[in-house]
């Protein structure tokens, strides 16, 4: 007869036994930038559209808030945050393609391919904003 105790069922590894490599990070970042973007590009995109349709003294507030104030520092925050978001999201998602062929999964070069793409997020960030600065 089967015993009426509850067996001790194995723990799945977790935080405790796993160290997080580059690997893990930039699949969290992925997740992040992802949402990141959706949200924050949504709120802003809204606000924008119903301050254009609500007239000119709505749109000069948003315009104030994301140009004007402190020197334009608040919209320079979110256009460079936005724009690192979107090169790390891509440079994942292009990480991940690669992945799915097969290739890349050695340790060597997984660590190398997610240590790439947070190195090109900020190169391509800090290289975008210098060309935009430069035209303006």
């Amino acid at each position: 007869m089967a015993s009426s105790a509850p067996r001790a069922r194995p723990l799945s590894p977790h935080l405790s036994i796993w160290k997080p490599g580059p690997h893990m990070i930039v699949s969290i970042l992925h997740r992040i930038t992802g949402d990141g973007m959706a949200t924050v590009g949504t709120v802003v995109l809204v606000w924008w559209l119903a301050a254009l349709a609500a007239g000119a003294k709505s749109y000069a507030t948003f315009t104030f808030v994301f140009g004007g104030f402190a020197g334009g520092a608040i919209g320079y925050l979110f256009g460079i945050g936005l724009t690192l978001c979107f090169f790390q999201h891509l440079a994942t998602g292009i990480r991940h393609f690669v992945l799915d062929t097969g290739a890349g999964y050695e340790l060597k070069g997984n660590r190398t391919g997610s240590i790439a793409t947070m190195v090109f997020s900020v190169l391509a960030t800090a290289a975008f904003w210098a060309y935009l600065l430069m035209v303006k």
